[in-house]
């Protein structure tokens, strides 16, 4: 099976190719992506208006970019895949119709995906693909939760952020530091050059007992600590600041997913979503994982960020275990809101 991805929730547009069969591992044939990055970066954040018309303007030359890298003509595919939701409404509408237009032309079905659990999915194109079941932890924007995965579609909600979600934590507290958008991964940079012990930060709903986020707090103890710091800080000083905020949101991150595993006794943690992409989370991840004799899985890290690759597995695992989302044939409604947990497995 052969299927065609798209992925337009918010500010990138991916296509791509996925090859698979049951029983066997899936196989990227190929994929392409474009950030809208430094469009939006004059605004401090995502202006919806102008990444759906971005979105417009891309997918179909990123499509046969993919189609003549695979060597595949559209003929071959098997299934049209796009992401129904969560997202922006209008930049889900741009990959759902050219979705749901394309199969119609090809007489192929179509089928939506869940975001999220194409991110869910996605070390599934690891070298080293995770087996079922495992715990996941979902660090996504604005998403930050702690899965049981059974299998495909079977998910269960462990815990998840109250307020602000990690990727939400870096982004704010990069923009209290006047790094810009994105500002995760300039924030990690900067996080490098500083003395993470140098500035005390909390760490929100650490020892709470139980498996739930908090990071809007620690926003709050940054902008309070640049206070302090004066109108102008000394770079050693602001770096000094990105490594503490970094270091405590990696902090709860490793620790609620240890909690996660030793509770569910399970022995394989899957990290999913950009936040995943975290070089000092990885370390930490992976050092605290090794103690508990646990697995930890991540997806390569081209595929960290939202893509197309992610959608198209993900509808062609669900396709190999006779599963759809709730949609239907020639329907292209989208879900700007769409819990995980509620995900339709529908056989």
């Amino acid at each position: 099976m052969i299927v065609l991805g798209f992925e337009s929730s918010c500010d990138e547009t991916g296509v791509a190719l996925v090859r698979h069969e049951p029983g066997a591992r899936p196989r990227l044939l190929a994929d392409a992506l474009h950030s809208q990055a430094a469009m939006h970066e004059a605004y401090g954040g995502v202006v919806p208006e102008l990444a759906s018309r971005d979105h417009i303007r891309r997918v179909l030359p990123l499509a046969r970019q993919v189609l003549h890298s695979a060597g595949v003509g559209l003929e071959a595919v098997d299934l049209v895949a796009y992401t129904r939701g969560p997202g922006l409404a209008g930049a889900l509408l741009v990959g759902a119709g050219v979705a749901v237009a394309l199969g119609a032309a090809l007489g192929r079905p179509t089928l939506g995906v869940h975001h999220l659990e194409g991110h869910l999915l996605s070390p599934f194109l690891a070298d080293e693909p995770p087996a079922f079941p495992f715990v996941a932890l979902l660090v996504s924007g604005g998403h930050t939760q702690l899965m049981r995965v059974e299998g495909v579609g079977r998910y269960t909600l462990l815990g998840e952020t109250v307020d602000d979600a990690a990727g939400e934590a870096f982004d704010k507290s990069a923009k209290l530091l006047g790094l810009g958008y994105p500002g995760g991964p300039a924030l990690a940079r900067l996080a490098e050059q500083g003395d993470e012990r140098a500035i005390a930060l909390p760490r929100p709903l650490l020892h709470s007992g139980d498996l739930d986020f908090s990071f809007a707090g620690l926003k709050t103890a940054v902008a309070t600590q640049l206070r302090k710091l004066g109108p102008e800080p000394t770079p050693a000083a602001r770096a000094d600041l990105a490594a503490g905020t970094q270091a405590a949101i990696v902090d709860v991150l490793v620790a609620k997913s240890l909690r996660a595993l030793r509770a569910s006794g399970l022995s394989r943690l899957v990290v999913a979503g950009g936040v995943g992409a975290n070089r000092r989370l990885r370390a930490a991840l992976a050092k605290g994982a090794a103690k508990l004799r646990a697995e930890v899985h991540f997806p390569p890290l081209a595929l960290c960020t939202d893509n197309g690759a992610m959608i198209a597995l993900a509808a062609a695992m669900r396709a190999c275990e006779g599963l759809d989302s709730g949609t239907h044939a020639g329907a292209f409604d989208v879900r700007p809101r769409w819990p995980l947990e509620d995900l339709a497995a529908v056989p």
